[in-house]
């Protein structure tokens, strides 16, 4: 797993059953792990691969809880009606696109890349899938060389 550096305030459990009541999700437990841990922060590696037509993007920071610049209610709120309502926005890469999280049904869990300025014939037209989890995602991140 890439390292991590944060400089967020540490949460609890409670801070993060407290975002999943306010915003009726449930947060996949690797997530909820990283967020305990980290809160956010900045990948070492941060690299990743979107598709053979895509190519690959960075990790620009992953948002945490709490009352920073960047945090997950507030994206969460920016971005509602904009992303499909099985998601949340879990990082952001320099271009201002979204890396998602799956929070229901058949997504719960997977990670997916949201290209933020392709307009999608269907919901799920400007999406591509990146991990079939939160873990695999982080060790799929590598650095450019």
């Amino acid at each position: 797993m890439t390292k991590m550096s944060s400089n967020n305030p540490k949460i609890s459990l409670q801070d993060i059953k407290q975002f999943e009541q306010e915003y009726n999700v449930t947060l996949p437990k690797q997530y909820v792990d990283f967020l305990l841990e980290y809160n956010g922060g900045y990948p070492q590696e941060s690299n990743f691969k979107i598709s053979d037509d895509e190519g690959e993007s960075l990790v620009n920071k992953f948002y945490g809880i709490g009352d920073m610049k960047s945090n997950l209610a507030k994206v969460f709120e920016i971005l509602e009606g904009e992303i499909p309502e099985d998601f949340v926005s879990i990082a952001n890469d320099p271009g201002g696109n979204e890396i998602l999280l799956g929070v229901s049904g058949e997504y719960q869990g997977k990670v997916y890349f949201w290209i933020h300025d392709i307009e999608p014939e269907d919901e799920m037209g400007n999406m591509f899938i990146l991990a079939d989890s939160f873990a695999e995602f982080l060790n799929n991140l590598y650095d450019s060389e």
